[in-house]
């Protein structure tokens, strides 16, 4: 004790840091007890907030969270994810380490206290209301098809008639039919509530019924049986009030009670409309059959000048060929649409009458309905004049039937598989990608679901699968509820793509490893709960380049993965088990890699030998530290991101300077000195970044922010030349 005074009367001399360490160092415990006792009360606050959203949820239906419950309860979660990791670094501390052990856990106490002081107040309500009804669907403009419409309409408006089903091959034009029979349903407020789900060829019942509550804006418990989500179900159904529930592209008979739909009928007022390409489904599920019958040629001929342009409308010369042209299409609403498309625009005669030997060529061949569809939707790919253009229309198979895909990630996907030619920036490359995209989209081979994303028709994708067993050869299982990896005999030496993303898949078993795939360039097993991979797996895979493994469970990878040397895509993306990776020195032919949302502490070993990496995604937040000199090395660098609110991830101005290619940054400066530094040397070479979002700061001696950290959020940023800076 006689030692203690006279260092604490030195250390108030030496001015309040000195005290604050020795405080954090001496009380540590105090702290350590302190942060356990927040943490269990904001532990305990999530908790209750859930129940009772919950029993919101549940009691009227029809609500849905409140936007910033909802970003609480997530900030929460990860805050008590990142406790765990706290309290485990200082029960393992060393006695030395007490000071700064003593500082994180009083700066992680004052984040929860913050949380808990944002505590959401359930008296003022946890959710709001949701669309009373439901939501209008996007849909082409309907040409013909009146009389079917008006009776399925009249079906519906009449009480003894509970189950409709409606038939048609692919492409008739059912689902177009019923959208706006959704809309109108919407429109005339006959019943209280009208939901609208696909299911598509692979049935998947928890699937369908999480869409179900989904479109009710409720959720169904992860953990029930299948007994209890069915019953769930059905209660949410039944809080619903007078529905209508409408089932696009069922396959095969459905159990309504395994499902948990309740039983429509007269005294409750439910409806039941499903859809189909078979007409056995509608009998055996007990349904009022409807029929959507072909256009007549003079509907037909109506929707094809509607949308071949009004160029060719008011061309006669080619009117004959025209005609001709539309009684090859059957009257099939989709295959109209897709031909018109193709030809829009086109003028010259000579292609038309060649378009229209080619429809007749390849319907001949074919007796079957479904199979005349698939041919004469070739027509339209065969029409796109650049072959690297078909590889990307065929590529967007690779994914679910069904499946919504976001644009940007789609360009990126036909980037990494080199189908749009390298330009001098990742923008131009990208910018090429919105016009190949809105070429397919414009010869109706892709719809357009929303600004974000696109679809393929089911009909379309049959098509494209259809060459796909052909040249490229490629295996196409995704999303189709697999839960064991396919056997060797499927992996057929001349495969050159494959797709089992969106699957149940978590074990690779050796029994199963394909012997030789010389001819491999794609492998996307993205979204499945993998979680090893043997040493052998990627040993007969010579030309493997794009490698998908996120959101998968994997927590290593077998250092066999130096043998894909010609490896040029790598994707862990929220793999959060990944916590190593062996030496990627070999992979020098790697141009994008992305470990964002993993859990690796530190850069992969041979990491500064990736020389031709474009693209690194590095927003981690378990990473310790960037090794000194490894971003000036990577001087191909366009994309670079880091997690902007971990300080051991913080860069030097001079680190940045080498990258004379960077279009796009995320990441975070030391401080305002090192920011300005980067400006200045972004100004200096001209330097236009198209995107920039970063922090720059420190925290105080306690943790937590105040004046001094400054963070700085620049997006879209196109000229550096008049930026000032930032001052201090």
């Amino acid at each position: 004790m006689e030692y203690v005074e006279p260092v604490a009367a030195i250390a108030n001399c030496l001015g309040s840091p000195v005290c604050k360490y020795l405080q954090y160092h001496r009380k540590l415990n105090d702290y350590v007890r302190n942060f356990k006792r927040i943490r269990d009360k904001l532990n305990c606050k999530m908790e209750d907030i859930e129940l009772q959203l919950k029993a919101e949820l549940l009691r009227p239906l029809g609500k849905i969270p409140k936007k910033g419950v909802e970003n609480w309860l997530k900030d929460v979660k990860e805050m008590i994810r990142e406790t765990q990791v706290v309290e485990n670094k200082v029960s393992n501390g060393r006695y030395l380490c007490r000071a700064c052990n003593g500082k994180l856990v009083d700066k992680k106490s004052r984040q929860m206290q913050e949380y808990l002081d944002k505590t959401p107040k359930a008296s003022e309500g946890l959710a709001v209301d949701g669309p009373s009804s439901g939501l209008p669907l996007e849909t082409s403009e309907l040409v013909g098809e009146e009389a079917v419409r008006k009776e399925i309409w009249a079906c519906l408006m009449q009480e003894e008639v509970s189950k409709i089903g409606v038939w048609g091959m692919g492409g008739v034009g059912k689902s177009t039919i019923m959208k706006h029979i959704h809309n109108d349903l919407l429109k005339e407020q006959r019943f209280e509530r009208v939901v609208w789900v696909t299911i598509s060829k692979e049935f998947n019942i928890v699937k369908l019924q999480n869409d179900i509550a989904s479109a009710l804006n409720g959720k169904m418990p992860e953990e029930a049986n299948k007994v209890r989500r069915a019953a769930i179900l059905s209660e949410m159904l039944k809080r619903a009030g007078k529905h209508v529930l409408i089932l696009d592209d069922v396959w095969s008979e459905v159990s309504l009670e395994e499902i948990g739909i309740p039983k429509p009928s007269c005294s409750n007022g439910y409806k039941l409309v499903l859809t189909t390409r078979v007409e056995q489904v509608c009998k055996s599920m007990g349904c009022k059959v409807i029929k959507v019958k072909p256009l007549s040629e003079e509907e037909a001929l109506i929707l094809f000048l509607s949308e071949v342009g009004p160029n060719i409308v008011q061309n006669q010369t080619l009117m004959p060929t025209l005609k001709l042209v539309v009684k090859e299409c059957a009257g099939l609403p989709l295959t109209i649409v897709v031909i018109a498309g193709t030809l829009r625009g086109e003028d010259d005669p000579l292609i038309w009458k060649n378009t229209l030997r080619e429809l007749k060529e390849r319907i001949g061949k074919v007796k079957e309905g479904e199979d005349k569809v698939i041919e004469s939707l070739k027509v339209s790919f065969n029409h796109l004049k650049d072959e690297k253009m078909k590889h990307c229309f065929l590529h967007s198979s690779l994914y679910p039937e069904d499946f919504q895909i976001g644009k940007d990630g789609l360009i990126e996907c036909w980037i990494e598989e080199g189908f749009i030619d390298d330009m001098s920036t990742r923008k131009e490359m990208k910018d090429k990608g919105h016009v190949i995209l809105k070429k397919l989209e414009d010869n109706c081979l892709l719809e357009n679901v929303s600004s974000e994303r696109v679809k393929m028709h089911d009909a379309v994708r049959d098509m494209a699968l259809s060459i796909t067993r052909m040249n490229p050869r490629c295996m196409i299982q995704a999303g189709s509820q697999l839960e064991e990896f396919p056997e060797k005999v499927q992996w057929s030496p001349d495969i050159e793509k494959v797709s089992l993303m969106y699957n149940s898949i978590s074990e690779i078993s050796i029994d199963v490893l394909p012997t030789k795939c010389q001819l491999l360039t794609t492998l996307l097993l993205q979204h499945n709960p993998i979680k090893k991979i043997p040493y052998s797996f990627f040993i007969n895979m010579p030309c493997l380049s794009v490698l998908n493994l996120s959101s998968t469970k994997i927590k290593s990878l077998p250092n066999s993965i130096s043998e894909l040397k010609n490896l040029t895509t790598l994707l862990f993306c929220g793999c959060r088990g990944l916590r190593d990776l062996p030496s990627l020195s070999m992979l020098q032919e790697l141009k994008k890699l992305d470990l964002s949302r993993t859990k690796i502490e530190e850069v992969p070993e041979g990491m500064d030998m990736l020389i031709m990496l474009r693209y690194l995604d590095l927003r981690v937040r378990t990473l310790k530290e960037i090794p000194a000199g490894l971003i000036s090395k990577l001087v191909h660098l366009q994309h670079l991101s880091f997690d902007v609110d971990s300080e051991k991830t913080s860069l030097k101005a001079e680190e940045m300077e080498p990258l004379k290619k960077l279009e796009y940054f995320t990441g975070r400066f030391e401080d305002i000195s090192e920011f300005n530094k980067f400006i200045s040397s972004m100004q200096q070479s001209k330097k236009n970044l198209i995107n920039y979002h970063l922090q720059v700061g420190s925290d105080d001696a306690g943790g937590a922010r105040d004046k001094r950290d400054k963070r700085v959020t620049i997006a879209g940023v196109q000229n550096w030349e008049g930026f000032g800076g930032v001052k201090g």
